[in-house]
C-alpha cells in the first residue's frame, strides 16, 4: 500500500489516476475503515485494520450488511447514514459487535465520497471503549476509576472552569510531550489553538451546555513547538460538586492526510487526460470520463475487457512485444500509438503505461494515461506539408526533391538500377501570364501538375521547383544504360503528348508546350547539383532545337536511342515485307550421320546485309514483335518439315526451333502450335522446341502444363544452354523433356579445363539417369568431339560439322552419297 501511495503522489504530473489508487489509500490506513453503500447499508470494502479489529476476513466483510456489526435497529442506522450522506461529514457513537461476540464502543467519523459512477460513504472507526469506561469511572468518583483514566489509551484530560488541567491520561501527556507533573495545572491555552485567545470564555460556554457533548477539530502544540491536527470530544461533568470538562483528544493527522488525498485522487482521476486501470491480467477495472470522451466507449463498454478492444491494427506483433518488454524490464513504456474509436475512426494518441507493484515487487495493476494527439498531428502535418510541398500545386518542392534524389542515388547504387531526371520548362509561359493574368497562370500550373502526375508511376516523383519549372524523377529503371534511356524517353514522350493537349482556363482555351531535358544517374557517380545542371543544360538544348521537344544530356546516348528507334521501325517493315529467312545448322550423331538441324532466323537487310539475331531479337522481345516473328518461324519450320518428308534422305530429320519466353507464355500458344502442325500435315515427332532455363523459371507450373499439352500430340522438347542458368532439379525431373543441350561455353575449353570436363560429364550422367538424350553445341575441333565421344555424348552441333546456311546449301550435301555428307558440310 505504501508503494502504491508513493507512486500515486509522486507521478510526473502529480496526478492521482484511479479508483484503484483510492482503494490503495483506503486499504493502507492504519485505523479501521469501511466503505458502505448508503442505499442499502452493504459493506462494499474494508481495510486491513478493519479486518484485524472486527476479526472477519475481507471476503466475509464484503458480504455483510452494516446491521451485522452495528447494534442499532436497522431504521436508526439508515437515518444516521442518510444524515452522513446529506451533511458530508458526521461523527457518531455506536456499539459494534466483533466476530468474537464482544460489544465495543466506537466513535465513527463518516463522510460521503463521490466516485464517477457510485455514491458511497466512508466510515473511520475509533474504539472509545476505554474512554467510556473512564467517563463512567469519573461519575462514580472512585480511585479505581481515576487510575483507569490515567491509563486510558485516548488522550483524556479534565479541565476546570478556569481552563486548567486537573487530570490527564498518560497517553495525552505523551501525545504533547509533557511529563505528568508539567501537565497538571497547565492552562489549555498553552497547547490548544481553539482556546488560545479566549480560553476562559470558551470553557465557560462549553460548561454551560450542561451534559451536551461538544465535538470539534483543532490543533495542539507539542512541547517541542510542532503542531498536529486533533479531534476533541468534550462533555461537561460534575466532579466533587464542581463542573469540569471531560475532554478526549485524538490525533487525526493521518485521517486528515487520507481525506485530503482521497479528494485529490477523486479530482485528479477526472482530469482531461484519459486514465485507464487494469489488473495484473490486463483486464480493465476503471476508466475516467476522459477515456469515454476520447474513445466514444462508455465505462460499461470497457470494464472487464482487454485494452486490445481499442487497437487499430496498425501496429504489428513486433511493436507490442517491444512495448511489453519495456514495461516488464523498466516498469513502464511511453510513446505514440494508433487506436480506434468506437465509431471506427483511427486516431493517434500519446500513451504511457506504468506497472504498479506491491512490496514484494509483484505487479498488481497497470495504469495507462491517454492523450488524444489528433490536433497536434494535424498541425505537425500542416507544418511538414508547408516545408516540403509547393502550396499552389501540392507537388513536392525543391527541398523534398533533393532529399528523395539523395535516397534514389543510394538505392540505385545498391540495387544496380538506373534512374533519370527530367527537367521540364513550359514554353512561352510568360505570355500566358501577361495576357490572361497571373491567376490564370496559376490555374495552368495546377493543370500541368495534374497531367505530369498522370504520366508517371506511383513510385516516381513529380516536383515543382519554381515558376514554370518542374522536375520528374524516375527510379528503378533498367540496369542497362541504353534500356534505361529508352524508358526515360518513353516517359518524356508521354509527357510531351499529354502537355500538348489544349488547356481550358476559365473560358479561355490555350496551348502550352514543354521543353524537356533528361539526364540519367546510377549511384553517386555524379552529385545532386551536377545532375540538376545537366538536366537544365539538356532542357536548354531542347529549347534551342525549336522547343516542344526532348533532349538527353549525353549526345552519344541520344544517338544510341535514335539508332534504336530507327532499328525498331525497320524491324516492323522487315516483318511486313517478309525480309526474314531461316538458316539451318546440322546436328549429327556419333557416327557423323545427320539427325536433324536447328533453325536460326536471319534478317536480310536491304542496306546492311545479313543482320544477326543478336542485334534485333532483344529489341523484338521488348516491343512485342517477337510474337509475330516467332509465329513466322514456327510456320516456316513446319513447312520445311513437310518438304523434307517428301524426300527419303531427309524425311527422318528433326528440326529444332527456338521459342522465346513471351511466345511460350502467351495465351493460345498450344493452339498455335497444333494449328501449324495440322495445317502443314507434319509428323509432330519431327518438330523439336528448344526452351531456355530462364523461360522455365518464370512460371514453373504453367510451363509444365503447356509442355504436357504439346507432348500429348508428339512435340519434342530440348533444354537449351543447359548448365548456365539456375534450374531447380526438383522441377527438372517433372518437365517432359527429351533432350539436354550442353552449352558451348563448357565445350570450348573441354580439352584444357578439367572443370568444364567435370561439368559436361555430370550433365551427361544426369541426362542418362533421367532417360534424356544429350547434344553438345559449339563443337569446332576434332579434339573436342573425341572428348565428348569418350564421355558417351551421342549428338553434336557446331562448325566442325557445318555452319548455319540457307536451305539450298543445307540440302545440297544430303543429295550426295551419305558417306560424303560430313566432308561436304565442312567445306
Amino acid at each position: 500500500s505504501n508503494q502504491l501511495l508513493s507512486k500515486v503522489f509522486t507521478s510526473q504530473n502529480e496526478k492521482l489516476a484511479s479508483d484503484e489508487r483510492y482503494r490503495a489509500l483506503f486499504r493502507g490506513a492504519k485505523v479501521p475503515m469501511l466503505l458502505i453503500d448508503p442505499a442499502d447499508g452493504h459493506i462494499v470494502d474494508a481495510n486491513v485494520a478493519a479486518e484485524t479489529y472486527y476479526g472477519y476476513p475481507l471476503g466475509q466483510l464484503r458480504e455483510m450488511n452494516i446491521d451485522r456489526i452495528n447494534t442499532l435497529p436497522h431504521r436508526e442506522i439508515a437515518e444516521e447514514m442518510s444524515r452522513a450522506d446529506r451533511d458530508e461529514k458526521t461523527n457518531f457513537i455506536f456499539r459494534h459487535r466483533l466476530a468474537s461476540g464482544e460489544i465495543r464502543f466506537v466513535e465513527v467519523h463518516s463522510g460521503a465520497v463521490k466516485l464517477k459512477d457510485r455514491h458511497l460513504l466512508y466510515s473511520i472507526v475509533h474504539d472509545i471503549t476505554d474512554r467510556r469506561r473512564a467517563e463512567n469511572s469519573l461519575k462514580m468518583e472512585s480511585e479505581k476509576n481515576l487510575a483507569l483514566l490515567r491509563n486510558a489509551s485516548d488522550g483524556i484530560h479534565i479541565i476546570d472552569g478556569d481552563g486548567n488541567v486537573i487530570e490527564a491520561s498518560d497517553s495525552f501527556c505523551a501525545m504533547l510531550g509533557y511529563r505528568r507533573e508539567e501537565m497538571i495545572g497547565m492552562n489549555i491555552s498553552r497547547w490548544d489553538e481553539k482556546f488560545k485567545d479566549q480560553a476562559l470564555s470558551e470553557v465557560v460556554r462549553q460548561l454551560n451546555t450542561k451534559h451536551v457533548r461538544n465535538q470539534f477539530e483543532t490543533s495542539h502544540r507539542r512541547k517541542d513547538g510542532t503542531f498536529f491536527d486533533v479531534e476533541v470530544s468534550s462533555i461537561p461533568l460534575e466532579l466533587g460538586g464542581k463542573l469540569v470538562l471531560f475532554n478526549s483528544s485524538r490525533d487525526i493527522t493521518e485521517r486528515k492526510l487520507v481525506e485530503n488525498n482521497l479528494r485529490i485522487a477523486a479530482t485528479a482521476f477526472e482530469s482531461q487526460e484519459g486514465i485507464l486501470i487494469t489488473d495484473a491480467n490486463n483486464v480493465i477495472l476503471r476508466v475516467n470520463q476522459a477515456v469515454t470522451r476520447i474513445t466514444g466507449y462508455t465505462a460499461e463498454d470497457l470494464i472487464g475487457k482487454n485494452p486490445s478492444v481499442l487497437s487499430s491494427g496498425r501496429q504489428d506483433a513486433k511493436f507490442y512485444a517491444a512495448m511489453w518488454d519495456s514495461i516488464n524490464r523498466k516498469g513502464g513504456w511511453e510513446g505514440e500509438i494508433w487506436n480506434r474509436r468506437k465509431d471506427g475512426e483511427v486516431y493517434p494518441e500519446h500513451l504511457s503505461i506504468t506497472a504498479v507493484k506491491d512490496r514484494n515487487s509483484f505487479v498488481t495493476n497497470y495504469v495507462a494515461a491517454i492523450v488524444d494527439i489528433t490536433s497536434r498531428k494535424q498541425s505537425e502535418e500542416r507544418i511538414q506539408h508547408l516545408a516540403f510541398y509547393d502550396p499552389l500545386t501540392e507537388l513536392p518542392n525543391r527541398r523534398l526533391l533533393l532529399d528523395r534524389l539523395q535516397q534514389a542515388l543510394a538505392s540505385s547504387w545498391r540495387g544496380g538500377r538506373q534512374g533519370a531526371l527530367l527537367f521540364i520548362d513550359l514554353d512561352n509561359f510568360k505570355t500566358i501570364n501577361d495576357t490572361l493574368g497571373h491567376d490564370m497562370g496559376d490555374v495552368l500550373l495546377q493543370q500541368v501538375a495534374e497531367r505530369l502526375t498522370s504520366c508517371v508511376r506511383e513510385g516516381d516523383t513529380v516536383a515543382r521547383i519554381g515558376g514554370d519549372e518542374f522536375v520528374v524523377m524516375l527510379e528503378d529503371l533498367s540496369g542497362q544504360s541504353l534500356e534505361a534511356a529508352e524508358q526515360a524517353e518513353a516517359v518524356g514522350n508521354k509527357i510531351l503528348a499529354t502537355l500538348n493537349h489544349t488547356y481550358l482556363l476559365a473560358k479561355h482555351e490555350c496551348h502550352c508546350t514543354p521543353s524537356i531535358g533528361v539526364t540519367q544517374f546510377h549511384g553517386h557517380e555524379r552529385g545532386v547539383e551536377d545532375l540538376f545542371k545537366q538536366a537544365d543544360i539538356a532542357m536548354y538544348q531542347a529549347k534551342k532545337a525549336g522547343r516542344n521537344t526532348l533532349r538527353f544530356f549525353d549526345p552519344q546516348m541520344q544517338d544510341a536511342i535514335n539508332a534504336r528507334a530507327t532499328l525498331e521501325g525497320e524491324l516492323r517493315k522487315a516483318l511486313e515485307n517478309r525480309l526474314f529467312h531461316l538458316h539451318y545448322q546440322i546436328q549429327v550423331d556419333s557416327s557423323n550421320h545427320p539427325i536433324g538441324a536447328e533453325a536460326l532466323i536471319r534478317w536480310n537487310h536491304p542496306e546492311r546485309g545479313l543482320v544477326s539475331p543478336a542485334h534485333f531479337i532483344p529489341l523484338a522481345e521488348e516491343n512485342g514483335l517477337i510474337l509475330p516473328i516467332g509465329q513466322w518461324v514456327l510456320e516456316t519450320a513446319c513447312a520445311q518439315i513437310r518438304d523434307w518428308h517428301q524426300n527419303v534422305l531427309t524425311r527422318d530429320l528433326v528440326l529444332a526451333v527456338n521459342v522465346s519466353a513471351k511466345q511460350f507464355h502467351q495465351a493460345g500458344f498450344v493452339a498455335q502450335v497444333k494449328a501449324a502442325v495440322q495445317q502443314h500435315g507434319i509428323d509432330p515427332l519431327r518438330l523439336k522446341l528448344e526452351l531456355t532455363e530462364s523461360l522455365l523459371l518464370e512460371d514453373v507450373e504453367d510451363t509444365i502444363s503447356t509442355m504436357n499439352a504439346l507432348k500429348e500430340i508428339g512435340i519434342r522438347f530440348s533444354l537449351d544452354d543447359f548448365g548456365t542458368g539456375y534450374s531447380s532439379l526438383q522441377y527438372l525431373k517433372r518437365l517432359p523433356l527429351d533432350q539436354l543441350k550442353i552449352d558451348q561455353s563448357f565445350v570450348r575449353e573441354i580439352s584444357s579445363d578439367s572443370s568444364d570436363r567435370a561439368i559436361v560429364r555430370t550433365i551427361i550422367a544426369m541426362a542418362q539417369s533421367l532417360k534424356l538424350t544429350v547434344i553438345a553445341e559449339g563443337v569446332e575441333t576434332e579434339e573436342q568431339r573425341q572428348y565428348l565421344l569418350s564421355m558417351n555424348c551421342p549428338h553434336y552441333q557446331g562448325y566442325l560439322f557445318g555452319k548455319p546456311v540457307p536451305i539450298e546449301q543445307f540440302e545440297a550435301p544430303l543429295k550426295q552419297d551419305r558417306q560424303e555428307t560430313i566432308s561436304i558440310f565442312n567445306i
